[in-house]
């Protein structure tokens, strides 16, 4: 599936005030972020930092909710995901071949 089909499609299952749509995908961004780090944490917590097939399923469905929430982000943006993606990949691209892709901030 390509990245603005998936876009599209997620939208329609949007459900959510549009006046709030920044404000609520962004949270809910945060939250789903947060469920992610949450089951690896348990990971390391119950299955000695194995991740086992079962937590792998779980990981990958909050992954869903997180890529759900960053389509909904950049709708709400008024901003095409494929797009938002081809930029990251290259500012990576460039970071890499000037070798500053390990480091920190922004403006590297």
């Amino acid at each position: 599936m390509y990245v603005s089909t998936y876009q599209a499609q997620a939208h329609k299952t949007a459900a959510y005030p549009p006046d709030s749509a920044v404000m609520y995908t962004a949270l809910g961004l945060a939250g789903e972020a947060g469920e992610v780090a949450n089951k690896v944490k348990k990971a390391i917590r119950d299955d000695g930092g194995i991740v086992t097939p079962a937590r792998r399923a779980e990981i990958l469905g909050e992954l869903g909710d997180v890529l759900w929430y960053v389509a909904e982000l950049c709708t709400a943006l008024d901003a095409n995901l494929a797009v938002v993606a081809q930029q990251n990949i290259t500012k990576l691209r460039d970071r890499q071949q000037r070798g500053v892709i390990q480091g920190n901030g922004d403006k590297r």
